[in-house]
């Protein structure tokens, strides 16, 4: 169970991004910095009680029109090996001391736990109260087989992140969500599974989307 500490985090995770997302394909703000402020998200478990997991979405203000932002991260008490590459950053926790912070589809902690809860077996956390449910998160899962937690970031486009396994299955992370419209079926035509959840819009409404999909056969 990750508990949710009330202290400090110097650089802050908004910081921490502002100075990371501009770097990132699938960001589309202005020439200047980005505007952020935290707009939603939820948070899995780690089993083993040593990897903070937690699926932030942004708004950022910077741009012509306002954009939200899916920012899975991970939050380390030590350097991951071989993630240099996915470095969001590091800062020191009021509680916990130095945490170094990745993008969370390059950990493999976070990516098995993401395919546990697509398969029903883990359950989304609140993001902001310890050991509560998030019952704005929801998920699908049509296959009969385990959904394989091996999967490796293979690229960065414009809209998305795509992980893959050797089998071909396929998770894309949908880096910019899109509100879906009232009534519309949370799900992408032909996909295996998906997890939704919800965010603020800068109106103070609230939305929902899709967050990740999953597909099990090449060209589904």
């Amino acid at each position: 169970m990750a508990v949710i500490h009330r202290t400090t985090l110097e650089p802050t995770k908004l910081e921490l991004l502002t100075a990371w997302l501009p770097t990132r394909p699938w960001y589309h703000g202005g020439a200047g910095e980005p505007e952020l402020t935290k707009a939603g998200g939820f948070r899995l478990d780690d089993p083993e009680g040593e990897v903070g997991l937690e699926f932030l979405v942004v708004t950022d203000a910077a741009g012509p029109e306002p954009a939200a932002y899916l920012v899975p991260l991970t939050y380390r008490g030590a350097p991951l090996d071989g993630a240099e590459h996915a470095l969001v950053g590091t800062a020191e926790h009021g509680v916990l001391g130095r945490r170094w912070v990745y993008d969370g589809c390059h950990d493999p902690v976070l990516v098995r736990e993401l395919a546990a809860l697509i398969e029903g077996r883990a359950e989304a956390r609140a993001q902001d109260v310890t050991d509560a449910p998030d019952r704005e998160v929801t998920r699908a899962y049509a296959g009969e087989d385990p959904v394989p937690s091996e999967f490796t970031a293979v690229g960065d486009t414009e809209e998305d992140t795509e992980l893959s396994t050797p089998d071909g299955t396929t998770l894309r992370v949908l880096r910019t969500p899109r509100p879906a419209p009232d009534g519309t079926p949370l799900a992408e035509p032909g996909a295996a599974g998906h997890v939704a959840g919800a965010w603020d819009l800068p109106d103070g409404t609230r939305a929902r989307g899709l967050f990740f999909v999953l597909r099990t056969t090449p060209g589904e």
